[in-house]
Protein backbone atom coordinates (compact mmCIF):
# COMPACT_ATOMS: atom_id res chain seq x y z
CA UNK A 1 0.00 0.00 0.00
CA UNK A 2 1.88 3.35 -0.63
CA UNK A 3 1.67 5.94 2.13
CA UNK A 4 1.36 10.13 1.28
CA UNK A 5 3.11 12.05 3.49
CA UNK A 6 0.01 14.11 4.33
CA UNK A 7 -2.24 10.95 5.05
CA UNK A 8 0.45 8.85 7.54
CA UNK A 9 2.92 9.90 10.15
CA UNK A 10 5.68 7.00 11.16
CA UNK A 11 4.17 6.17 15.07
CA UNK A 12 6.07 6.19 18.02
CA UNK A 13 7.26 4.05 20.71
CA UNK A 14 6.35 0.03 19.14
CA UNK A 15 8.33 -2.82 18.43
CA UNK A 16 8.33 -5.09 15.26
CA UNK A 17 7.32 -8.38 16.56
CA UNK A 18 6.99 -12.03 15.00
CA UNK A 19 5.27 -12.28 11.14
CA UNK A 20 4.84 -8.42 10.77
CA UNK A 21 3.11 -8.05 13.69
CA UNK A 22 4.04 -5.18 15.39
CA UNK A 23 4.07 -4.28 19.33
CA UNK A 24 2.58 -0.89 21.00
CA UNK A 25 4.12 0.67 23.72
CA UNK A 26 1.97 3.75 23.79
CA UNK A 27 -0.47 2.61 26.11
CA UNK A 28 -1.72 0.07 28.66
CA UNK A 29 -3.45 -1.71 26.47
CA UNK A 30 0.22 -2.79 24.61
CA UNK A 31 -1.68 -4.03 21.76
CA UNK A 32 -0.03 -6.64 19.25
CA UNK A 33 -1.09 -5.81 15.95
CA UNK A 34 -1.26 -7.58 12.88
CA UNK A 35 -0.05 -6.56 9.32
CA UNK A 36 -3.04 -4.55 7.92
CA UNK A 37 -4.96 -4.41 11.33
CA UNK A 38 -5.48 -1.22 13.51
CA UNK A 39 -4.87 -1.16 17.50
CA UNK A 40 -7.49 -0.44 20.09
CA UNK A 41 -7.58 3.04 19.61
CA UNK A 42 -8.38 2.98 16.12
CA UNK A 43 -5.89 5.37 14.68
CA UNK A 44 -2.65 3.73 14.90
CA UNK A 45 -2.26 1.20 12.11
CA UNK A 46 0.33 -1.71 10.98
CA UNK A 47 1.15 -0.99 7.36
CA UNK A 48 3.94 -3.90 6.06
CA UNK A 49 5.19 -3.95 9.47
CA UNK A 50 5.45 -0.01 10.47
CA UNK A 51 3.25 1.25 13.08
CA UNK A 52 1.64 4.39 11.67
CA UNK A 53 -0.64 7.43 13.00
CA UNK A 54 -3.79 8.10 11.25
CA UNK A 55 -4.75 10.90 12.99
CA UNK A 56 -1.66 12.93 12.84
CA UNK A 57 -2.99 15.24 10.06
CA UNK A 58 -6.26 15.22 11.41
CA UNK A 59 -6.80 18.10 13.69
CA UNK A 60 -10.39 18.39 14.83
CA UNK A 61 -10.32 20.88 17.28
CA UNK A 62 -8.18 23.89 18.14
CA UNK A 63 -8.97 26.66 20.14
CA UNK A 64 -8.43 28.81 23.17
CA UNK A 65 -9.80 28.07 26.74
CA UNK A 66 -9.07 28.67 30.48
CA UNK A 67 -6.52 26.60 31.83
CA UNK A 68 -9.43 26.32 34.93
CA UNK A 69 -11.88 24.34 31.96
CA UNK A 70 -9.11 21.26 31.92
CA UNK A 71 -9.59 21.32 34.77
CA UNK A 72 -6.15 22.60 35.96
CA UNK A 73 -6.26 24.62 39.20
CA UNK A 74 -2.79 25.00 40.67
CA UNK A 75 -1.24 25.25 37.06
CA UNK A 76 -0.71 28.77 35.75
CA UNK A 77 -4.31 29.94 37.55
CA UNK A 78 -6.27 32.02 35.11
CA UNK A 79 -4.11 31.85 32.07
CA UNK A 80 -5.48 31.03 28.78
CA UNK A 81 -3.99 27.53 27.00
CA UNK A 82 -4.67 26.62 23.60
CA UNK A 83 -6.44 23.22 23.24
CA UNK A 84 -5.92 21.05 20.66
CA UNK A 85 -7.21 17.71 19.93
CA UNK A 86 -7.70 14.53 17.14
CA UNK A 87 -10.25 12.26 17.37
CA UNK A 88 -10.20 8.71 18.46
CA UNK A 89 -9.65 6.96 22.40
CA UNK A 90 -8.01 4.43 23.83
CA UNK A 91 -11.53 3.65 26.02
CA UNK A 92 -14.76 3.04 25.55
CA UNK A 93 -16.80 4.85 28.49
CA UNK A 94 -20.51 5.20 28.18
CA UNK A 95 -20.75 8.42 29.44
CA UNK A 96 -18.03 10.35 27.59
CA UNK A 97 -18.64 13.88 27.43
CA UNK A 98 -17.11 14.12 24.13
CA UNK A 99 -18.26 10.90 22.46
CA UNK A 100 -18.47 12.91 19.52
CA UNK A 101 -15.20 12.93 18.64
CA UNK A 102 -13.68 9.97 20.91
CA UNK A 103 -16.08 7.51 19.67
CA UNK A 104 -16.47 8.12 16.08
CA UNK A 105 -13.43 5.98 15.00
CA UNK A 106 -14.68 3.17 16.38
CA UNK A 107 -18.54 3.12 15.46
CA UNK A 108 -17.84 3.95 11.75
CA UNK A 109 -13.92 4.58 11.13
CA UNK A 110 -14.27 8.18 10.44
CA UNK A 111 -11.14 10.59 11.16
CA UNK A 112 -12.00 13.81 10.88
CA UNK A 113 -10.38 16.67 11.09
CA UNK A 114 -7.44 18.64 8.89
CA UNK A 115 -3.70 19.27 8.92
CA UNK A 116 -2.34 21.79 11.16
CA UNK A 117 1.29 22.06 11.63
CA UNK A 118 2.70 21.90 14.83
CA UNK A 119 4.74 25.79 13.81
CA UNK A 120 0.89 26.97 13.07
CA UNK A 121 -0.23 25.33 15.92
CA UNK A 122 2.05 27.05 18.16
CA UNK A 123 1.93 30.38 16.57
CA UNK A 124 -1.59 30.27 16.98
CA UNK A 125 -1.20 29.84 20.30
CA UNK A 126 1.46 32.31 20.83
CA UNK A 127 -0.82 34.71 18.99
CA UNK A 128 -4.01 34.04 20.83
CA UNK A 129 -1.87 35.18 24.32
CA UNK A 130 -2.40 31.76 25.67
CA UNK A 131 0.45 30.48 28.38
CA UNK A 132 0.37 26.69 27.23
CA UNK A 133 -0.86 24.16 24.86
CA UNK A 134 -3.47 21.66 26.47
CA UNK A 135 -3.43 18.01 24.69
CA UNK A 136 -7.27 17.33 25.49
CA UNK A 137 -10.97 16.53 24.61
CA UNK A 138 -10.33 13.59 23.48
CA UNK A 139 -7.36 11.04 24.57
CA UNK A 140 -4.10 12.48 24.16
CA UNK A 141 -1.33 9.33 24.04
CA UNK A 142 -3.38 8.40 20.97
CA UNK A 143 -1.68 11.77 18.99
CA UNK A 144 1.51 11.72 20.98
CA UNK A 145 3.30 12.30 17.85
CA UNK A 146 1.68 15.62 17.01
CA UNK A 147 1.38 15.96 20.94
CA UNK A 148 5.82 15.44 20.72
CA UNK A 149 6.20 17.83 17.95
CA UNK A 150 4.05 20.44 19.15
CA UNK A 151 5.50 20.34 22.31
CA UNK A 152 8.60 20.36 21.90
CA UNK A 153 8.66 23.64 19.94
CA UNK A 154 6.23 24.91 22.28
CA UNK A 155 9.11 25.13 24.70
CA UNK A 156 11.11 26.31 22.51
CA UNK A 157 8.75 29.50 22.58
CA UNK A 158 8.31 30.14 26.03
CA UNK A 159 4.82 28.18 26.11
CA UNK A 160 4.39 25.30 28.90
CA UNK A 161 2.30 21.71 28.17
CA UNK A 162 -0.57 19.89 29.48
CA UNK A 163 -2.53 16.92 29.43
CA UNK A 164 -6.27 16.15 30.23
CA UNK A 165 -5.71 11.98 30.36
CA UNK A 166 -7.44 9.15 31.43
CA UNK A 167 -4.05 7.92 32.46
CA UNK A 168 -3.84 5.18 30.47
CA UNK A 169 0.01 5.82 29.44
CA UNK A 170 3.01 3.22 30.19
CA UNK A 171 6.20 4.46 31.85
CA UNK A 172 7.72 4.40 28.23
CA UNK A 173 5.22 6.59 26.92
CA UNK A 174 5.58 8.92 30.24
CA UNK A 175 9.30 9.05 29.99
CA UNK A 176 9.08 9.94 26.43
CA UNK A 177 6.71 13.02 27.44
CA UNK A 178 8.17 13.96 30.57
CA UNK A 179 11.06 16.36 28.78
CA UNK A 180 8.09 18.68 27.72
CA UNK A 181 5.08 17.90 29.12
CA UNK A 182 4.44 20.28 32.72
CA UNK A 183 1.06 19.40 33.87
CA UNK A 184 -1.47 16.89 33.81
CA UNK A 185 -4.98 16.12 34.31
CA UNK A 186 -5.43 12.64 35.11
CA UNK A 187 -9.39 11.29 35.19
CA UNK A 188 -9.51 8.74 37.85
CA UNK A 189 -13.37 7.21 37.05
CA UNK A 190 -13.81 5.42 39.84
CA UNK A 191 -11.55 2.88 42.22
CA UNK A 192 -13.04 -0.57 41.54
CA UNK A 193 -12.07 -2.65 38.58
CA UNK A 194 -15.85 -3.44 37.49
CA UNK A 195 -16.84 -0.25 37.11
CA UNK A 196 -13.65 0.10 34.34
CA UNK A 197 -13.98 -3.19 33.40
CA UNK A 198 -17.83 -2.52 32.55
CA UNK A 199 -17.97 0.79 31.96
CA UNK A 200 -14.73 2.17 30.22
CA UNK A 201 -13.55 -1.44 28.72
CA UNK A 202 -10.21 -1.02 30.35
CA UNK A 203 -8.54 -1.84 33.90
CA UNK A 204 -8.04 -0.05 37.35
CA UNK A 205 -4.38 -0.81 38.33
CA UNK A 206 -2.95 0.85 35.14
CA UNK A 207 -3.98 4.22 36.02
CA UNK A 208 -3.02 3.41 39.75
CA UNK A 209 0.29 2.76 38.31
CA UNK A 210 0.64 5.87 35.71
CA UNK A 211 -0.49 8.04 38.95
CA UNK A 212 2.10 6.86 41.11
CA UNK A 213 4.79 6.64 38.53
CA UNK A 214 4.06 10.74 37.71
CA UNK A 215 4.11 11.56 41.21
CA UNK A 216 7.34 10.10 42.11
CA UNK A 217 9.53 9.90 38.77
CA UNK A 218 8.97 12.77 37.11
CA UNK A 219 8.33 16.60 38.27
CA UNK A 220 5.27 17.06 35.86
CA UNK A 221 2.65 18.89 37.97
CA UNK A 222 -0.55 16.26 38.60
CA UNK A 223 -3.98 16.82 39.36
CA UNK A 224 -6.76 14.20 39.61
CA UNK A 225 -10.52 14.22 38.75
CA UNK A 226 -13.02 11.81 39.36
CA UNK A 227 -16.50 12.26 38.05
CA UNK A 228 -19.37 10.78 40.46
CA UNK A 229 -21.73 9.15 38.68
CA UNK A 230 -25.01 8.46 40.77
CA UNK A 231 -24.52 4.56 42.21
CA UNK A 232 -21.31 3.38 40.67
CA UNK A 233 -18.77 5.37 42.28
CA UNK A 234 -20.46 6.98 44.73
CA UNK A 235 -20.19 5.06 47.84
CA UNK A 236 -18.67 6.13 51.02
CA UNK A 237 -16.44 3.04 51.28
CA UNK A 238 -15.09 3.47 47.47
CA UNK A 239 -14.51 7.16 48.00
CA UNK A 240 -12.35 6.82 51.06
CA UNK A 241 -10.13 4.44 49.18
CA UNK A 242 -9.70 6.84 46.50
CA UNK A 243 -8.85 9.61 48.82
CA UNK A 244 -6.76 7.37 50.62
CA UNK A 245 -4.98 6.29 47.50
CA UNK A 246 -4.15 10.19 46.84
CA UNK A 247 -3.15 10.75 50.00
CA UNK A 248 -0.96 7.89 51.16
CA UNK A 249 0.91 6.86 47.30
CA UNK A 250 0.40 9.97 45.36
CA UNK A 251 0.49 12.95 47.63
CA UNK A 252 -1.97 15.31 50.11
CA UNK A 253 -1.04 18.37 47.45
CA UNK A 254 -2.42 17.01 44.69
CA UNK A 255 -5.55 18.76 44.29
CA UNK A 256 -8.72 16.52 43.43
CA UNK A 257 -11.27 17.64 41.44
CA UNK A 258 -15.29 15.73 41.94
CA UNK A 259 -17.12 16.48 39.09
CA UNK A 260 -21.13 16.33 38.68
CA UNK A 261 -22.06 13.61 36.10
CA UNK A 262 -25.26 14.78 33.62
CA UNK A 263 -26.36 12.12 31.21
CA UNK A 264 -24.26 11.48 27.93
CA UNK A 265 -23.65 8.84 25.48
CA UNK A 266 -24.73 6.01 26.28
CA UNK A 267 -25.36 6.27 30.02
CA UNK A 268 -28.88 8.70 29.96
CA UNK A 269 -31.01 6.84 32.34
CA UNK A 270 -29.42 8.16 35.53
CA UNK A 271 -30.45 11.14 36.92
CA UNK A 272 -27.38 14.49 37.90
CA UNK A 273 -25.54 13.86 40.51
CA UNK A 274 -26.65 15.44 43.62
CA UNK A 275 -24.97 18.34 45.06
CA UNK A 276 -25.28 16.68 48.56
CA UNK A 277 -23.44 13.68 47.08
CA UNK A 278 -20.37 15.89 45.68
CA UNK A 279 -20.22 17.64 49.39
CA UNK A 280 -20.20 14.34 50.93
CA UNK A 281 -17.20 13.53 48.25
CA UNK A 282 -15.47 16.40 49.19
CA UNK A 283 -15.81 16.08 53.04
CA UNK A 284 -14.14 12.47 52.78
CA UNK A 285 -11.28 14.07 50.42
CA UNK A 286 -10.59 16.67 53.65
CA UNK A 287 -11.04 14.19 56.27
CA UNK A 288 -8.71 11.24 54.45
CA UNK A 289 -5.95 14.76 54.48
CA UNK A 290 -6.11 15.94 50.90
CA UNK A 291 -5.34 19.34 50.91
CA UNK A 292 -7.11 20.71 48.07
CA UNK A 293 -10.71 19.49 47.55
CA UNK A 294 -13.02 20.89 44.06
CA UNK A 295 -16.24 20.44 43.15
CA UNK A 296 -16.74 20.98 39.24
CA UNK A 297 -19.76 21.45 36.95
CA UNK A 298 -21.65 23.45 40.16
CA UNK A 299 -21.47 27.08 39.24
CA UNK A 300 -21.27 29.12 42.31
CA UNK A 301 -19.77 26.65 44.31
CA UNK A 302 -17.53 28.34 47.35
CA UNK A 303 -15.26 25.19 46.41
CA UNK A 304 -14.58 26.09 43.17
CA UNK A 305 -12.20 28.48 44.68
CA UNK A 306 -8.76 27.61 46.71
CA UNK A 307 -7.92 27.79 50.21
CA UNK A 308 -5.35 27.48 52.31
CA UNK A 309 -5.33 24.65 54.10
CA UNK A 310 -3.62 25.59 56.78
CA UNK A 311 -5.18 28.52 57.96
CA UNK A 312 -8.17 28.82 55.57
CA UNK A 313 -7.54 32.34 53.71
CA UNK A 314 -9.07 32.40 51.15
CA UNK A 315 -5.95 31.93 47.74
CA UNK A 316 -7.76 31.99 44.54
CA UNK A 317 -11.32 33.16 43.82
CA UNK A 318 -13.16 31.63 41.23
CA UNK A 319 -16.74 32.14 39.65
CA UNK A 320 -16.77 29.14 36.94
CA UNK A 321 -13.70 29.43 34.86
CA UNK A 322 -12.85 32.52 36.10
CA UNK A 323 -10.09 33.73 38.24
CA UNK A 324 -11.93 36.58 40.10
CA UNK A 325 -8.75 37.36 42.39
CA UNK A 326 -5.53 35.82 43.32
CA UNK A 327 -3.89 36.50 46.92
CA UNK A 328 -0.94 33.78 46.83
CA UNK A 329 2.44 35.41 47.55
CA UNK A 330 5.55 34.17 46.40
CA UNK A 331 3.77 30.62 46.23
CA UNK A 332 2.56 30.92 49.91
CA UNK A 333 -0.67 31.92 51.70
CA UNK A 334 -0.06 35.57 52.77
CA UNK A 335 -1.79 34.73 56.29
CA UNK A 336 0.49 32.19 57.57
CA UNK A 337 3.07 31.75 54.63
CA UNK A 338 1.97 27.68 54.19
CA UNK A 339 4.01 26.57 50.99
CA UNK A 340 0.90 26.28 48.61
CA UNK A 341 1.65 23.43 45.71
CA UNK A 342 1.53 24.23 42.02
CA UNK A 343 2.89 25.32 38.95
CA UNK A 344 3.76 28.82 38.41
CA UNK A 345 0.91 30.45 40.89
Amino acid sequence: MALKEENFKRAVLWDAAEGKKVSCKLCAHRCVIGEGKLGRCCVRKNIDGVLYSLNYYKVCSANPDPIEKKPLYHFQPGSSTFSIATMGCNFRCEFCQNWQISQAVVEDGRIDGQAISADKIVAAAVHSGCKSIAYTYTEPTIFMELCDDCGRLAKKKGLSNVFVSNGYQTAEAIDFAKDWLDGINVDLKAFSEDYYKRLCKAHLQPVLDTLKYIAKETKIWLEITTLLIPGENDSDDELKKLAEFIVNEVGADVPWHISRFHPQYKYTDSAPTPVKALERAEQIGREAGLHYVYLGNVPGSKSESTFCYNCGRALIERIGYQVSANHITNGCCPDCETKIAGYEL
